[in-house]
Order: structure tokens, then C-alpha cells, then sequence
């Protein structure tokens, strides 16, 4: 910790750096402003509750930056562009050209973030037409004449492209991933908020259960911060290539393989999915079928957020998911031929596809662990809701894990900076 704070510290002697971090806090400022302009014909008071009793919404909410909850011209905030950026990673798996693509360096990478900001905008006027559509049946939202329809689809287009205009602005000229920054000020930015609510429920017979949760939190945070860390490091030897009269390889290293390989997207897609009969059983107990109904009624008392079949089904589909998401982003077959095209073996295990095995063996073992405590971190408000008794828990697992994932990665950004600035000064 003293070592961070220390970074943090040292960069804002730096010119350079402290630029970059001015240049990023009035990033946070425009995008504050933007997050409370709301668009016109919306009961934000009855929005705001609807919000407060739906999960599904509240991540949302969690990935718009805060913006989703106040209705504002970023309501749909950063969602199109985090599902163009996971559609772009699967089409990367499965047409040959892309994946080619992917490894031509810089101007592959260039060109695939193009492709994900030409499909963000059909994505965002299809969810802009889809919240608006939720807003309208619930009747926050008055219905709108096709002029004003189309003219709010394209403003919350319009916001989404500008929010993720301000995140590459401030992957270029401030610090951090632009995109995991925003998130992270839009959680933070509700942070008061989110412990006001908490705070306003205690009463003097739970003072020792918010005790209990002030405890757990610095054990939950430790927690995070040992898995993003945690790596498996498997050891790469090269042999000595002798070529004329000099002498090549002969050096050791490691592989690392981290022990969450996926992040939070297991998160995302587990909590899509989870969320779906609860929200077609709200919806379809207004029919009037009554079989339709009563079945719908069933369902959503089944799936109940703070209910066993709901947390079970969200656990087991977060290491599903830890799994899938793994396989498709870490390759053992690429990595062993690669191995083996320069010279190196990993002891006491064969070049080729018995290195691939050894690989998918390792990374199967830690990536059961990194499953575990995802799908534990994923349904830690019901488990801290049951411990303590305080229902208005309302900062997530999934918050914790995306705000100290970006502030782990940020100072990294910071230190790498430093050192970057002191070998400058040496060479001078």
C-alpha cells in the first residue's frame, strides 16, 4: 500500500504526469455535467425506484457510469461499446481474417477498435429504442410522436459516442484505460449516495453489524487485490543455438498465468442471463392469459434476487462462464507452438502438443480457483445481506472488484510512467 500511495505521490512531481492527471480530472468533470442533463419527459422519481428494485438495471447503471439512473443524454452510457467490444472478441475466434488481423500490432488493433465503434452505433439506437420501450410500459416515460422518438434515439446515440470519445480522450492524453475509468467515476461518483442509503436504514441494533461490514469490505478488497495479482508462473527454458561463431539463447523465464484471466466479464454475461425469467415473469404477469400469469408469478418468486435458486444459478453460470470466456481469450496450442518456434521447452515436459496439455492442465486448476471467488464476489450483497440484516446494500461485489481492478491498473500506469521518465533522465 505504502508503495502505491508512493507512486501517486512521485507523480505529481512529475510535470508530465501531473498534466496527464489534470487533463483526466477534467474529463471526470464534463462527464459529470452530461450525467445530470436528463432528457425531457421522464418521471426521474419513479424511474429511480424502479432502478432500486431491479438488479438487472442497476448494472446497467454500474456500466452507463450513473447515468442510466438519472435519464440524462448518456443514459445508456458505455453499454453498446462493451458489447461491440465482446462481439468483435468472439468474431475474433471465429472468422480467420480477423484473428489475423488482431496480430498485425498496432494497425491490426486500429482497425478492429474501428469495427467496434461502427457496430457500437447500430447497438446503441437498437438498446436507446429498447430502454424506451421498458421506460414506456412502466409509464415513467410518456409516449413520444415519431419525430420525438427518433430524436431521442439519436441524442442517447449521440451520448454514447460521446462518452466513448471522452474514454479514448483520456486513454490518449491522460492516464488509465479511458473506458475503465469512466466506469470507475460513475461508481464512485454514486458512493455517497450508495452509503447514505446504508447508513440511513442502521439503527442503534445493527451498529454492530455495520462494524461487521466495515471488516468484511477491507477483507473483500484484500481479497480482490491478491487474485488480479495472483499468477502461476511456469517456468521457459531456451536451449543454446550456436550460429557461426556467436552463441544464441540459453536464458530461463517465465509464462505467467494469472489467476483471473477473464476480469468481470463472467460478471456481465452471467448476470444477462440470471436476470431473464424474473424480468419475463414482471413483464408477462400483466397478460391476461391466466396460465401465462400464473406461471409468470411463479417464476419470479423463483427467482427471487436474495433467493437460493437465483444466487445458485448465478454462481454456477459465473464459473461457466470464467471458463468459456478463458478458452476463447487463452489459446495453449498457440502459446506451446510458439514456444517451440523459439527454441524453448518447459522442463521436464515435451515441445508441441504435450506442452499444449501440460498448459490446458495449469490453467484449468487456477482458473477453478479465479471461478470460485468471481461467483462468490458476484453474489456477495445477498451473502452480506443474510450475515448483517441490512437490506440497502447497495455497492456491489461487481463495484469493488471493477473499482480497485482499475485503481490497481491505473498506478500501475503511473509507475510504469515514472520509471519511463527517470531512464529519460539518465540517458540525458
Amino acid at each position: 500500500m505504502n508503495k502505491y500511495l508512493q507512486s501517486i505521490k512521485n507523480a505529481f512531481k512529475s510535470p508530465e504526469i501531473k498534466k496527464k492527471l489534470l487533463f483526466t480530472a477534467f474529463i471526470f468533470a464534463v462527464f459529470r455535467i452530461f450525467a445530470y442533463t436528463p432528457l425531457p419527459g421522464v418521471d426521474l422519481v419513479r424511474l429511480k425506484d424502479l432502478f432500486s428494485k431491479s438488479e438487472f438495471l442497476g448494472l446497467l447503471d454500474i456500466f452507463s457510469g450513473g447515468t442510466l439512473v438519472n435519464f440524462s443524454v448518456m443514459a445508456i452510457g458505455l453499454n453498446p461499446y462493451i458489447n461491440a467490444s465482446i462481439i468483435l472478441q468472439l468474431l475474433t475466434i471465429v472468422f480467420p481474417k480477423l484473428e489475423e488481423l488482431s496480430k498485425e500490432g498496432e494497425y491490426g488493433r486500429e482497425k478492429i477498435n474501428q469495427y467496434t465503434r461502427f457496430l457500437t452505433v447500430p447497438l446503441a439506437a437498437v438498446q436507446s429504442l429498447g430502454m424506451y420501450a421498458l421506460l414506456h410500459n412502466q409509464g415513467i416515460i410518456t409516449t413520444l410522436s415519431p419525430f420525438m422518438l427518433i430524436s431521442l434515439i439519436l441524442s442517447m446515440t449521440a451520448g454514447t459516442m460521446l462518452l466513448m470519445w471522452l474514454g479514448e480522450l483520456i486513454s490518449e492524453f491522460g492516464i488509465g484505460n479511458g473506458i475503465s475509468v469512466l466506469i470507475f467515476a460513475g461508481i464512485v461518483g454514486r458512493l455517497p449516495l450508495s452509503i447514505g442509503r446504508t447508513i440511513a436504514v442502521v439503527n442503534q441494533e445493527l451498529l454492530l453489524n455495520v462494524l461487521v461490514i466495515v471488516v468484511i469490505s477491507f477483507i473483500v478488497i484484500a481479497a480482490i487485490v491478491f487474485i488480479n495479482e495472483a499468477v502461476r508462473q511456469v517456468p521457459v527454458h531456451y536451449a543454446k543455438r550456436v550460429r557461426g561463431n556467436k552463441i544464441y539463447g540459453g536464458s530461463s523465464t517465465y509464462l505467467p498465468l494469472r489467476l483471473n484471466q477473464a476480469g468481470v466479464i463472467p460478471i456481465i454475461f452471467a448476470v444477462s442471463l440470471v436476470l431473464l425469467p424474473s424480468m419475463f415473469g414482471q413483464f408477462a404477469e400483466q397478460l391476461p392469459n391466466k396460465f401465462i400469469a400464473g406461471f409468470s408469478k411463479i417464476l419470479v418468486n423463483i427467482f427471487q434476487t436474495d433467493g437460493i435458486v437465483y444466487n445458485s444459478a448465478y454462481f454456477l453460470l459465473v464459473i461457466g462462464f470464467t471458463y468459456f470466456y478463458t478458452a476463447i481469450t487463452f489459446n495453449p496450442q498457440k502459446i506451446a507452438a510458439e514456444i517451440q518456434k523459439y527454441g524453448g521447452f518447459i522442463p521436464g515436459i515435451r515441445p508441441g502438443s504435450s506442452t499444449a496439455s501440460y498448459l490446458n492442465y495449469i490453467l484449468t486448476r487456477i482458473t477453478l480457483a479465479g471461478a470460485i471467488f468471481l461467483g462468490t464476489i458476484a453474489i456477495f450483497p445477498s451473502l452480506m445481506k443474510h450475515i448483517t440484516g441490512i437490506s440497502a446494500l447497495t455497492v456491489g461485489g461487481t463495484s469493488v472488484l471493477i473499482v480497485v481492478s482499475v485503481v490497481l491498473e491505473t498506478v500501475k500506469q503511473i509507475e510504469a510512467q515514472l520509471v519511463m521518465r527517470n531512464y529519460e533522465g539518465f540517458l540525458k
